[in-house]
């Protein structure tokens, strides 16, 4: 991705607590396996290793991709990958349903990535990146399937924002 503006405009503003819950998680889970099998008498060098390694698995399973945007780019990062996609070169976006709903985003450039569209209804600035970038390209003509879907997404997304804020204001 050269040649584009790497600034970052909009980042997940709940991730932090997500990492942190991660944390807590994988060493209440360390600390609780290595309580109980030391109580047991059966800790070993080797089951306190396994232990570990356990938890590190626990923390990785739980933490959640880091998101984040900027002026016609979108990112995500997991602890093995980072894909990013020019939203204002976009040629594809799907939504898959099932147990965890997601988006896929394909741009001209041959990058793709998945996202959970509620990153999206909870971070407005994100989504505010995504919207401009989508608009971009539709307006080049590069995008060919999916821009209904981010139009359905929007108006969710609005909806929920106006609840929110009528809610808020005490009106509803």
């Amino acid at each position: 991705m050269t040649g584009i503006d790497r600034r970052v405009l909009a980042s997940d503003r709940h991730w932090g607590s997500s990492a942190r819950l991660a944390v807590a998680c994988a060493l209440v889970f360390c600390a609780l396996s290595l309580l109980v099998d030391g109580d047991a008498g059966t800790l070993t060098l080797l089951r306190a290793l396994l232990w570990l390694t356990l938890s590190a698995t626990v923390f990785t399973v739980l933490l959640p991709p880091q998101v984040t945007a900027g002026p016609g780019w979108l990112e995500v990062r997991t602890p093995w990958r980072r894909h990013i996609v020019r939203t204002d070169a976009l040629v594809a976006v799907r939504q898959y349903g099932g147990v965890s709903a997601h988006l896929v985003l394909r741009d001209t450039h041959g990058g793709r990535l998945e996202l959970d569209p509620r990153v999206l209804a909870a971070n407005p600035l994100i989504w505010h990146e995504l919207d401009t970038g989508v608009h971009r390209s539709v307006d080049r003509g590069t995008l060919l399937q999916g821009a209904d879907i981010l139009g359905q997404l929007g108006h969710r997304i609005d909806d929920e924002t106006a609840r929110a804020v009528l809610r808020a204001s005490g009106l509803s």
